[in-house]
């Protein structure tokens, strides 16, 4: 796993590669290059609840997580290597980023009480407070997006 933080100087020991502990009024962001396996999801999800825990937002962290999970599945699954995962928070917003390099669309599927999969991208919908997907400029490849607001005294908002 490939790890391209913005800012990895505030980082405490304990605190997870690429995250920081920062006040809580400045940006926190990390970039992650994953491998194209399925088994590194699991990995993922664990790393981003250790991040959203030092960055003091733990109260999101259930959604995102499974937020999380949905989306590198989806890209490891139906898109092409390089992933990239990138979380950023701000005052008041956290945004995830999944990005692959596969020319595929993505597309909601209507299905069956008995499908057993397909539900991401509605689950996806239901958990944050905004997502969407914007196509990589001149080449294969997408961002696979999602955002929670929430108010400067960490309540969920929206």
């Amino acid at each position: 796993m490939t790890e391209t933080p913005d800012d990895d100087t505030s980082r405490p020991p304990d605190a997870p590669k690429g995250a920081d502990r920062r006040s809580p009024d400045e940006p926190h962001a990390v970039c992650w290059d994953l491998p194209h396996d399925l088994p590194i999801v699991s990995k993922a999800r664990a790393m981003v609840r250790e991040t959203l825990t030092a960055w003091t937002l733990h109260h999101l962290a259930d959604d995102v997580v499974l937020v999380t999970g949905e989306l590198l599945a989806n890209a490891i699954v139906h898109g092409e290597p390089v992933v990239r995962f990138s979380m950023r928070a701000g005052a008041d917003e956290l945004r995830i980023e999944v990005t692959d390099r596969g020319p595929g669309r993505l597309r909601r599927l209507v299905l069956d009480a008995e499908a057993v999969h397909g539900r991401g991208l509605t689950i996806v919908g239901a958990l944050a407070h905004d997502h969407g997907v914007t196509h990589l400029p001149g080449r294969p490849g997408k961002t696979v997006w999602a955002r929670w607001r929430f108010s400067p005294h960490g309540e969920t908002t929206g």
